[in-house]
């Protein structure tokens, strides 16, 4: 079962007299009709990647046959507004989510989007670290009874922050969690410290595609925030992560573009090649 496309705005075409000219725009209009609106700045665009929704505060493309990224903006003071992607995974009506928008906004529309236009059941929603753009919208999958997880280690993070004022994951695993979406297992696990001391990353056996959050740089990024980061581990970790999912076809990072396995080996390099 495959998700509907929202119906995006035409473009308006300036006719002109000469025909030649008209022709032009014709097709001018055809093919950004087909590419839906221009992405904003910052955003990124995966060539093969469907856009299904796009609004200010959330886009949805499809990236494979059953899988699909969501993103949303998080406004920062060290790095202005930023893109988060988060993941869903499609099979048999149900489906499952790998972090939360980055604010309630976005949360309400994506499942606005999965239930209310695409008849989905939510399976769950997991929180792949404990900042704000994995948990920001998990009160807004509370309220509608959605069931969410996390890391054991998340949970204790966010509970030791003085400021918080999210709501805390109701169900905690510690290597590996196995979740099942329609007749499709979905797999979240912890390889070690990076991004944050909790993150985990998400994969989708059917289609092999890795949701590798924050612990994921997209090709050519900075080391962006280290606030909370083991810089050290960080290249080991993702060294486990390639031995253990040798499928992987697509890998998608917390913020940026889509990529291949190339991205593990970039964050890899990147972190590796200089300290902190």
């Amino acid at each position: 079962m495959g998700l509907n496309k929202q119906h995006l705005p035409p473009m308006l075409l300036s006719w002109i007299g000469c025909l030649l000219m008209l022709a032009c725009s014709s097709r001018s209009s055809s093919t950004s009709s087909a590419m839906g609106d221009k992405e904003p700045s910052g955003i990124a665009v995966n060539a093969d990647s469907t856009t299904l929704y796009h609004s200010e505060n959330l886009i949805i493309k499809q990236v494979a046959a059953n899988t699909y990224v969501h993103t949303s903006y998080l406004n920062t003071e060290d790095f202005g507004k930023v893109p988060c992607n988060g993941m869903v995974v499609l099979s048999d009506g149900e489906c499952l989510i790998f972090d939360t928008p980055a604010d309630e906004i976005g949360t309400e529309e994506l499942l606005n989007f999965l239930i209310n236009d695409n008849m989905l059941h939510i399976n769950g929603i997991i929180a792949t670290h404990f900042h704000a753009d994995c948990v920001a919208g998990l009160n807004v999958f509370h309220r509608r009874g959605i069931p969410s997880y996390a890391h054991e280690r998340t949970i204790a993070l966010l509970q030791k922050k003085a400021d918080n004022s999210y709501d805390l994951p109701q169900h905690t695993f510690q290597d590996q969690l196995e979740l099942t979406v329609g007749t499709q297992k979905t797999l979240a696990s912890f390889l070690g410290e990076g991004h944050t001391k909790d993150n985990v990353i998400g994969y989708f056996p059917k289609d092999k595609v890795l949701f590798g959050g924050c612990l994921i740089k997209e090709d050519g990024a900075g080391k962006g925030n280290l606030e909370d980061a083991n810089v050290q581990a960080w290249p080991e970790t993702v060294g486990k992560l390639r031995q253990q999912y040798p499928q992987i076809k697509l890998v998608i990072p917390g913020h940026g573009a889509i990529g291949g396995t190339e991205l593990l080996d970039y964050t890899i390099k990147l972190f590796a090649s200089s300290p902190q």
